[in-house]
């Protein structure tokens, strides 16, 4: 069996027992806002998580961390599902860096501008979706200028936050794993940190399965419809139908040209951000993380990686969600 190295993440969960009256001193706030956006031409909803110290450290500014939800989900998985809030209230109470977290709707735009402009009018005809068309069918699809801009200019503005670039990271789940990642490569000046669960990181994999050396990728139409399978519908949309498209938007080849960039001390750019992934060894997407993985090595990009027990779903992410909030709290919180 392939060896996989598992990561110490620090900031233990452990600890004494909490009282019902100190879980409530040290419970967080969960409000939804609604704002509009430019990059997108419509209004969308933000779920925010304010730490527990924010109601009375009223001069204290906060971290901010940006969770993506994946496809098909909407802004309050994380909480609903994921039960996000609390996981971060426990690694409060056990001493870990408190900080702000948005979840923004992503609906299915893969946090990217997409290589054509989507069919609002199919969009608006579609009687199945269960978002409202005012909301879903956008009619500008610039999903990361959106978060990048768009969210993370709403949370400064409006809440306590250092509004720095060394004070943000970002993370997401399958699709959103995918968004974190290519953000914060594409927008190194905005984000210091990413973490991706499950994430579609190498959508041009074609093979090996299991993932060994060399790695095939989709060169054609036919080869990038193969590679994509069931998310067809939406990448021909989104990276568009030959390679250009994909490579653009590939995380490895963005860590690529980041990382070429800094060898050659290309000035005024940020550094690279740092970067942590991790996959069940029995999700769909195992062979893409682990291209991703050797990509990055091979590249001597510094990155975290694990392997764990479990699928593509809600128990995986609960279960570690704390270690994607631990990795970034280590890079963003001064700690």
């Amino acid at each position: 069996m392939r060896a996989v190295r598992l990561l110490a993440l620090g900031l233990s969960l452990g600890g004494a027992a909490v009282s019902s009256a100190q879980t409530s001193a040290v419970s967080g706030t969960v409000r939804t806002d609604t704002l509009w956006s430019p990059s997108l031409g419509a209004y969308k909803a933000l779920v925010v998580y304010l730490p527990p110290s924010y109601r009375t450290a009223d001069r204290t500014r906060f971290p901010l961390l940006v969770y993506l939800h994946g496809r098909a989900g909407n802004e309050r998985n994380w909480v609903d599902a994921g039960a996000l809030h609390r996981t971060m209230d426990s690694l409060a109470r056990s001493g870990a860096p408190e900080a702000i977290i948005a979840m923004p709707d992503g609906d299915d735009g893969w946090y990217a501008t997409w290589n054509q402009l989507g069919d609002v009018n199919a969009c608006r005809a579609d009687a199945t979706r269960r978002e409202p068309a005012a909301t879903y069918c956008v009619p500008w699809t610039r999903y990361d200028d959106y978060i990048a801009r768009d969210i993370v200019s709403h949370m400064d503005a409006r809440y306590r936050t250092k509004a720095n670039r060394e004070s943000r990271g970002i993370a997401g789940l399958s699709m959103g794993g995918f968004g974190a990642i290519t953000l914060a490569l594409q927008y190194p000046e905005v984000f210091a940190a990413a973490a991706s669960h499950s994430g579609v990181v190498s959508p041009r994999y074609l093979g090996p399965t299991p993932f060994a050396p060399p790695p095939r990728y989709a060169n054609t139409t036919a080869e990038l419809q193969a590679a994509a399978q069931n998310l067809w519908s939406d990448l021909r949309w989104v990276m568009g139908k030959d390679t250009i498209g994909w490579n653009a938007r590939d995380p490895g080849q963005l860590a690529q040209r980041l990382q070429q960039r800094a060898a050659a001390g290309v000035t005024g750019r940020p550094p690279l951000p740092q970067l942590m992934f991790d996959v069940g060894v029995a999700d769909a997407y195992v062979d893409q993380n682990r291209d991703v993985h050797a990509t990055l090595t091979r590249l001597g990009v510094p990155h975290r990686y694990a392997e764990w027990p479990g699928a593509h779903t809600w128990s995986y992410w609960q279960t570690h969600a704390a270690e994607s909030l631990q990795f970034l709290l280590g890079n963003v919180a001064g700690r």
